[in-house]
């Protein structure tokens, strides 16, 4: 008898992206290109090695962008359905407004600003198995620790010990959990609502929140230019370094750091963990030095970018460091 697995996710799209502040103005943070990938499309990859074979996304800021990336409604043959937010509903909110397109069965939950490769098979056989109605996705490090877990039980038991129990708050939430359809019943219609104190609740009422610890392999939320910065080098380094195998969006190869539709001038160097995206053009002379240089952007001849970012259709010329554009 087959396994059972997790079919579908809910891709969390709607965020504002306000620490990435320029970089987002014109594109919601999930679709933030990774060596020309979008971010998003890493966590679909993900989960669909994980067995996940249908999408839903909400949307809020820059919704519009969605549909060029997405015009077919698909990635790789699989469905992605939207919801737009007019109002944006944070993360509860949000799963209560896709109720009726998540099905009757578990499904997961994915933090769309997040690259990870942690082994999300096992966080879902977990949550089948001990028929949890939460299972949230904990690491021992990596960034705030605020969620007191106790591996006995396999339960949450508090969370930035805002229930006063004084236990050790020592693991990471990653943005990843898995949620039964009973979740959903929790959370009021049409409310800005966060799952934390939906969690709280749980917790307070003995529910089956439940948790995995999953340090093997990488997380990094892409809040701050420093973050997405770190992981180009990161992949620089080491290309194959993440667990699943990433798919290119348009069917090329990846990772893709100069795009063949990319125009470079006579002695242009481009150094280190460097991206040149499809119509960039880069002048004469120019330097780049782990710079990351989107769609359609132009840097003047002999320019000399370190550490920058240049965002789509971008203008930009001189000597600069750890500037966004």
């Amino acid at each position: 008898m087959q396994a059972p697995v997790i079919e579908r996710a809910f891709v969390l799209g709607a965020g504002l992206g306000t620490r990435l502040k320029a970089l987002t103005a014109a594109r919601p943070k999930p679709l933030v290109p990774v060596c020309q990938k979008p971010l998003i499309t890493f966590a679909f990859d993900h989960l669909a090695a994980s067995g996940v074979r249908e999408f839903i996304v909400n949307t809020h800021h820059r919704a519009e962008a969605y549909a060029r990336f997405f015009p077919s409604g698909s990635y790789r043959e699989m469905p992605v359905r939207f919801r737009h937010e007019r109002d944006i509903l944070e993360t509860a909110g949000g799963i209560k407004n896709v109720e009726d397109l998540v099905g009757d069965a578990p499904f997961a939950v994915y933090n769309g600003d997040i690259l990870t490769d942690l082994p999300l098979a096992e966080a879902f056989a977990r949550h089948l198995a001990e028929e949890n109605e939460v299972t949230m996705i904990l690491r021992s490090a990596g960034g705030p620790l605020q969620v007191a877990f106790d591996a006995g039980s396999g339960r949450v038991t508090d969370i930035g010990n805002r229930l006063g129990t004084g236990a050790a708050t020592a693991f990471l939430f990653t943005g990843t959990y898995v949620v039964s359809p009973a979740f959903l019943r929790r959370i009021p219609a049409g409310e800005k609502i966060s799952v934390v104190p939906v969690f709280l609740d749980m917790i307070r009422q003995g529910a089956r929140l439940g948790g995995i610890v999953l340090d093997a392999g990488h997380w990094w939320d892409l809040g701050t230019r420093e973050q997405y910065l770190e992981v180009h080098r990161f992949l620089a380094e080491k290309p194959e370094g993440l667990a699943f195998a990433p798919r290119s969006l348009n069917g090329g190869t990846w990772p893709a750091w100069v795009h063949p539709e990319a125009r470079l001038g006579a002695g242009v160097r481009v150094e280190g963990a460097s991206v040149v995206g499809a119509g960039a053009c880069v002048g004469a002379g120019a330097v780049l030095r782990d710079t990351i240089v989107w769609d359609g952007a132009e840097i003047g001849r002999d320019s000399v970018l370190d550490r920058c970012i240049v965002s789509g259709s971008r203008s930009v010329a001189g000597t600069h460091a750890g500037v966004d554009f």
